[in-house]
């Protein structure tokens, strides 16, 4: 292509490579979900049919690029997990961010009908925004899932005991705020059950845990390998492999089926059972699917 003299306006162009040998957590949230909730009655203090449709868009977007390793959901955010040894796009952020917010949104607004047959989307259509972290080690990568997981559960027992204050209580929603000011989680379960006779760990585990995505290999008994922390690390290093070998890996991942489930993930157990989501190496087809 030949040069022309409107072509020094690339020197604008800033590099945004993100640091090499780091777990790349990509993140997204809906934009003015509040305001969409009202619109299209959401019920409270959670909806099956959004989540699902969240879920389908995420699996939709994990089945799409291979490169990534695990996702995290919960209301209206996902986090999408690439290994450290990913290269696509060069790492490039602005690259990876929006593959995965255009990807995602577009998937949502397909599926929307699915979930939602007798609301069909009108403008605002809805949107995402997202944002690009590294973690350097699993146990930061680890932790950083852990947070997601453990916000979702104290964020849905205080709208769990909020909603039953307001629906099956009779109090607006100032009032079911002042009661639940200063409460802890025991206090919110106490109210739940004396009150309404709810028993919260007996709600849908989709509220209480969210919503992992994850390729599914056979699963691996914590024994038959070492599941320390610097072991962990020590295989999730990149590996020096054949062209030939990296891309059979590849087709085997984009050939392994995408599992949405509802799990606990700060628990070791996870992990250790699934060996491969850290190491990026596929697992065992499972012997029954």
């Amino acid at each position: 292509m030949a040069n022309s003299k409107f072509e020094y306006v690339r020197n604008f162009e800033q590099a945004d490579h993100l640091l090499p040998n780091t777990w790349i957590v990509v993140r997204i949230d809906g934009r003015g979900f509040t305001k969409m909730c009202a619109r299209y009655g959401f019920e409270k203090p959670n909806d099956r049919r959004a989540l699902d449709v969240m879920n389908a868009a995420a699996k939709a977007v994990v089945t799409d690029l291979p490169e990534i390793v695990i996702a995290y959901g919960v209301s209206d955010e996902y986090s999408f997990v690439f290994h450290k040894t990913c290269t696509l796009f060069e790492r490039r952020e602005s690259k990876l961010v929006s593959t995965i917010v255009s990807t995602f949104t577009a998937n949502y607004v397909h599926k929307w009908s699915t979930y939602f047959p007798d609301m069909p989307l009108a403008s605002p259509l809805p949107t995402f925004d997202g944002r690009a972290v590294c973690y350097p080690t699993v146990q930061n990568l680890r932790d950083y899932m852990s947070w997601r997981q453990a916000d979702c559960h104290i964020n849905n027992l205080y709208n769990t005991s909020f909603w039953a204050l307001v629906k099956l209580g009779g109090q607006d929603n100032k009032e079911a705020e002042k009661t639940l000011a200063g409460t802890l989680a025991a206090d919110k379960n106490e109210i739940l059950f004396s009150k309404f006779k709810i028993n919260y760990n007996n709600e849908p585990e989709i509220f209480r845990k969210g919503s992992v995505v994850f390729r599914d290999y056979e699963l691996v008994e914590p024994e038959s390998h070492n599941t320390t922390t610097e072991s962990i690390d020590a295989i999730s290093m990149p590996v020096e492999q054949s062209k030939s070998q990296a891309e059979k890996d590849k087709k085997r991942r984009a050939k392994a089926r995408v599992v949405v489930e509802f799990l606990d993930i700060i628990k070791d157990e996870f992990w250790d059972k699934r060996p491969w989501i850290l190491s990026n190496k596929p697992g065992k087809v499972p012997k029954e699917v």
